[in-house]
């Protein structure tokens, strides 16, 4: 899909649920760590397509860090 390259999603798992969340740029690498506004920080367990139908994004699957 046009627009949406520089864009990827974040797949978190919490207590309350499954989680998406939109950010802006590339997808980050298997293994790297990401901190959210709540100051939690995750590890990219692996990289995959988004969850969502025809979504072309590529989408990071994390688990707590």
């Amino acid at each position: 899909m046009e627009g949406q390259a520089a864009k990827h999603l974040l797949f978190l798992s919490k207590p309350s649920g499954y989680e998406l969340v939109e950010r802006e740029g590339e997808a980050p690498a298997p293994g790297a760590e990401i901190e959210l506004e709540e100051g939690v920080r995750f590890t990219v367990s692996k990289i995959g397509p988004s969850p969502l139908p025809d979504d072309g994004r590529l989408c990071a699957y994390l688990q707590s860090a």
